[in-house]
């Protein structure tokens, strides 16, 4: 066996490939084909192994595609604005610039070792000016169209990033990133995008995502959450607060209100008497994830505050609890705890009424949760659920006190960031003109260079930066120094790959209609609630401006697993057990590595790392490389013919479906029978070594 320098070798190719540009997409010629995996987060660590194994599965359909006669547009970029960078280059006494031009440096060098077939004429990084211009170029667009505004909200703050989490960043009252610091809620003038108004278009159109994957469509479905109701008004104070339910039959069984302890105008109901008790019980029960409602013990406090029933004019008392998000619906409840397990156990830790007004039968003690007859109802008693929930609706419709509504659990996003190192929000704050939208000519509104890092957001103390004049009166304004949610930047990116080096537009609208949607979308489950969601109503409100004919990103989209340690965890420099990309391709060469990734398991499940499987596929790659140079090239038997045609076949059928281990495995099996021949065709040897 002839000892070949696999590492020297595959560089000598990746020049010839990068010199002759071997993978430049062409614009607008042939049969497209458009592979894209969710760009990374370009971290100082640089690449690991999961990059590795998600970028490893695009490659090898890229290629694939470019074979079978597409044209392809297989691209890459960097993720680069975000908290991590900049906690990461305070840590290390650097500017975020500085930190994150030297972290995707390093990224690109390390994709290019990997030898991926990427056109990096596209690359562009969200940090450049160029390409977070446009980042503002929409939020404008959202802005006059109302779909961007300003309110004020119980936001999650952590201490110690200085800066509001989502809910989904807060685990158990604390910040996913800091397990020892406590999250607090702040009061806060925040900007949101009103996602909600395309809440029922995204999810229905859920149901015409043939090519995702059943667990992401159902994800999504549940965290949008649509659900078909009465809205019922309850007066407090001589003002309606608008209660959504699912069991309007209920509603004579309501002996209580649940504000949520988060809710910007609890105190503003509060009486006197019950003031004390209530801000205690603020400060102790602090912030909670909505994942974590149901875990956490139900606890409340007495507000003073009645509501009036709308059907009855009974005066309901109000209670503030730490298990209802203020965020969602009016951030209030009506407890019938009759029928409602979560309200009975509450009510029967602070001895409330409990009202049955369905019959059914119920297990032991607690609430009867199903449908049946209504009782201690008034007039719409000996109804059944169903029916009750109609004319009950009725009533309140005649009284202008409710209405049918469709609700949605998901809610507006929060886009606004209390950090240096995001897209700045291009808006200036005037005392006699209020908001002001930065005019599109004079966009990208950059970050400053010279900031003080510290405790806080560095741009509140960006003074000479912050002043500025009105676009509308010309008079001294402040620019907004909160930044944008990272996830904005990465909402869109599909797009500009279509045309990178654009100066006047977003894109170019032939270009785009050419290669979108995206024919093949990699990525993780871990998306599947955030960023799937967001790229979807980007989507659509850029079509909804003109600039797009399509309704959804991606045709197609593949969840790839996870690869974890040789010891079955995930891998983790305190556990010991990472393997370094670059490490690996040192020592088996990229070849042997991509080939162990795509070898070991179905590419949509987790596997573990090993040492003797990437040996075992370097010693496969040597056997191969030693028969192309030992063989005797010339004529192909009808026998060899027919195994290598067959090979092509069942592999294609494989890699077209992302089997990618059994494609192997039909590749091993064709070679094994290859190397007894005695003699086979330049051809054919040259598409065995393609397969």
């Amino acid at each position: 066996m002839v000892e070949i320098n696999f590492g020297k070798l595959e560089k000598k190719w990746q020049s010839k490939w990068e010199k002759a540009k071997a993978f430049k997409s062409k614009e607008g010629k042939g049969k497209k084909f458009y592979v894209l995996e969710q760009f990374p987060y370009p971290s100082g660590s640089g690449l690991h192994m999961g990059h590795a194994f998600t970028y490893t599965l695009g490659d090898i359909y890229a290629r694939f595609k470019k074979l079978n006669g597409f044209n392809v547009l297989h691209p890459m970029g960097f993720d680069s604005l975000g908290l991590p960078a900049e906690n990461a280059a305070i840590t290390e006494g650097v500017h975020p610039q500085k930190y994150t031009d030297e972290s995707t440096s390093n990224f690109l060098k390390q994709l290019k070792a990997l030898g991926f077939y990427y056109d990096w004429e596209r690359k562009f990084n969200t940090h450049d000016p160029e390409y977070y211009k446009w980042d503002q170029w929409i939020f404008l667009k959202m802005l006059e169209r109302g779909l961007a505004y300003r309110k004020k909200s119980p936001v999650n703050w952590c201490g110690k990033c200085n800066t509001v989490l989502a809910n989904e960043q807060v685990h158990n009252g604390r910040c996913w990133r800091h397990e020892d610091t406590k999250v607090k809620i702040k009061h806060l003038e925040q900007w949101f995008l009103k996602i909600t108004d395309y809440a029922d278009e995204l999810y229905k159109g859920i149901d015409k995502l043939d090519g995702w994957p059943e667990i992401i469509k159902k994800l999504q479905r549940n965290w949008i959450g649509r659900s078909e109701g009465v809205e019922i008004e309850f007066v407090i104070n001589g003002k309606k607060w608008p209660i959504f339910t699912t069991r309007a039959d209920t509603l004579f069984g309501v002996t209580f209100m649940v504000i949520s302890a988060q809710h910007p105008e609890l105190m503003s109901i509060v009486t006197d008497e019950q003031k004390k008790e209530v801000e205690k019980f603020i400060s102790k029960s602090g912030s909670v994830a909505e994942e974590d409602i149901d875990k956490i013990e139900k606890e409340g406090v007495f507000t003073g505050a009645l509501a009036k029933h709308p059907l009855t004019g009974e005066e309901v008392p109000i209670w503030a609890g730490n298990f209802v998000l203020a965020e969602y619906g009016s951030g209030m409840v009506m407890a019938v705890p009759a029928h409602d397990a979560r309200d009975f156990d509450f009510a029967k830790k602070y001895d409330l009424e409990v009202k049955q007004v369905i019959e059914g039968e119920k297990k032991g003690e607690g609430a009867f949760e199903g449908y049946g007859k209504l009782v201690n109802s008034k007039g719409f008693n000996g109804l059944k659920s169903e029916e009750a929930i109609e004319h009950i609706a009725g009533a309140l419709k005649m009284k202008k006190l409710g209405k049918k509504v469709v609700n949605f659990r998901l809610r507006d996003w929060l886009i606004s960031r209390q950090r240096y190192w995001g897209t700045p929000i291009p808006v200036v704050y005037c005392d006699d003109c209020g908001v002001v939208p930065i005019k599109e000519k004079d966009l990208p509104v950059k970050l400053p260079e010279k900031v003080e890092f510290g405790k806080g957001n560095p741009l509140e103390k960006a003074e000479i930066w912050i002043k500025v004049k009105c676009p509308n009166c010309g008079k001294q304004g402040r620019r907004e120094t909160d930044t944008m949610d990272t996830f904005v930047n990465s909402s869109w990116y599909y797009l500009r790959y279509c045309d990178p080096k654009n100066k006047i537009k977003i894109f170019d609208s032939k270009k785009a209609k050419y290669w979108i949607p995206i024919d093949l979308y990699i990525g993780g489950k871990e998306h599947a609630t955030m960023h799937d969601i967001y790229i979807r109503f980007y989507t659509k409100f850029l079509r909804d401006i003109g600039i797009l004919k399509i309704d959804e990103p991606a045709e197609r989209l593949f969840v790839q697993g996870f690869i974890q340690g040789e010891d079955g965890n995930k891998m983790s420099k305190s556990l010991g057990n990472v393997v370094d990309p670059l490490d690996a391709i040192e020592k088996y060469g990229a070849d042997a590595l991509r080939l162990f990734l795509v070898s070991i398991s179905s590419p949509n499940r987790d596997f573990n790392w090993s040492d003797k499987g990437v040996e075992g596929s370097l010693k496969f790659i040597k056997k191969v490389f030693d028969w192309t140079q030992s063989v005797k090239k010339g004529k192909s038997s009808r026998k060899v013919e027919h195994k290598v045609n067959y090979a092509i076949r069942e592999i294609s059928k494989h890699v077209d479906v992302l089997g990618y281990n059994f494609a192997v495995i039909e590749l091993r099996k064709m070679f094994e029978s290859l190397f007894g021949e005695p003699e086979i065709s330049k051809k054919d040897i040259e598409s065995c070594v393609k397969l």
